[in-house]
């Protein structure tokens, strides 16, 4: 089965950048479809943003405008480009992809002056 790892995480402040990646042991093209999740501490897990193995996007309306998905097949990577920061999108990130259950330990991002 192939193995979805996140890196990129860490501290920025408010209206900052950081770029997560999401490193696959073998093909991202396994997948028909990856997503990146975040889950806040009290709070659901949620879906922030999805590209199909077909290269279609979507994303969350609390992030639209601000964060980007995108892949790099060289590199079995997908990336999740997050811009314009803000408080509240402080959580921990998780990489995933259907039939996956088990999820990984994530990558923290915090998001404070």
């Amino acid at each position: 089965q192939v193995q979805l790892v996140e890196s990129g995480g860490g501290l920025v402040q408010p209206g900052g950048s950081l770029r997560l990646s999401c490193a696959a042991s073998g093909s991202i093209f396994s997948f028909a479809f990856v997503g990146w999740y975040r889950q806040a501490p009290g709070k659901q897990r949620e879906l922030v943003a999805s590209i199909t193995r077909g290269g279609v996007t979507t994303y969350a309306d609390s992030v639209k405008g601000r964060f980007a998905i995108s892949r790099d097949s060289t590199k079995n990577t997908v990336y999740l480009q997050m811009n314009s920061l803000k408080r509240e999108d402080t959580a921990v990130y998780y990489c995933n992809a259907p039939p996956m259950t088990i999820w990984g330990q994530g990558t923290q991002v915090t998001v404070s002056s």
